[in-house]
């Protein structure tokens, strides 16, 4: 999956294009609702292989995720919470010069990462389960989330998201994002990663 130049034709679709009206791209984003329970409002944006529906993985998912998500946060400050593996993640902070700090017993918290760092995040731990919080509160530190991360892992976000604008699971080896929110529908996903989708020449989809 490559970057497309500026200027290139809209393959995002946003769900209008029925997939047997056009020869669509090699990779699909899926965004859906997603049944937690009635007191939890959440959504998946999925990545694919349209052909195949295989999740897309390594590298070329990597880029893409790294610009889905700054354009998910619209400018609000965001965070990285990481509650496995820890070791891995210190070590590996420490040889690229990302700025972290411990929060907790058993997770480790990076702010306001760079495009570069994230790409760089999510390609070395696309086999990890970790987090995303954005909002304004995610300037501060929240001690009774990252301590009930450490214990719980991602469940303490099903406590924690209506305090953010969202909190999100990225499972990118699943190809998988769960995103946890009060304010954000598919649609407005949808209307944040339409130019990311451009770039790539990714297919935006709402399976019903």
């Amino acid at each position: 999956m490559s970057r497309l130049p500026n200027g290139s034709g809209d393959s995002s679709g946003a769900g209008e294009l029925h997939p047997n009206e056009l020869d669509l791209p090699a990779f699909s984003l899926d965004v859906q609702a997603l049944d937690l329970g009635s007191e939890v409002k959440a959504l998946s944006l999925e990545i694919l292989e349209t052909e195949s529906r295989e999740p897309v993985r390594g590298k070329q998912a990597a880029e893409f995720w790294s610009a889905v998500f700054p354009l998910l946060t619209a400018g609000d400050p965001f965070v990285l919470d990481f509650f496995g593996h820890l070791d891995r993640v210190r070590d590996f902070c420490a040889a690229k010069q990302i700025a972290f700090h411990e929060a907790g017993s058993g997770c480790i918290v990076i702010s306001q990462s760079t495009d570069q760092q994230l790409l760089q995040l999510f390609e070395r731990f696309e086999g990890e389960t970790f987090g995303c919080r954005a909002g304004e509160r995610a300037k501060q530190g929240d001690r009774a989330l990252t301590s009930e991360l450490s214990r719980r892992g991602v469940d303490a976000y099903q406590d924690a998201y209506k305090h953010y604008s969202f909190c999100a699971v990225c499972e990118f080896e699943a190809g998988w994002v769960t995103l946890l929110s009060e304010k954000l529908w598919a649609s407005e996903v949808i209307r944040r990663v339409r130019p990311a989708a451009q770039s790539f020449d990714v297919y935006i989809s709402r399976p019903q």
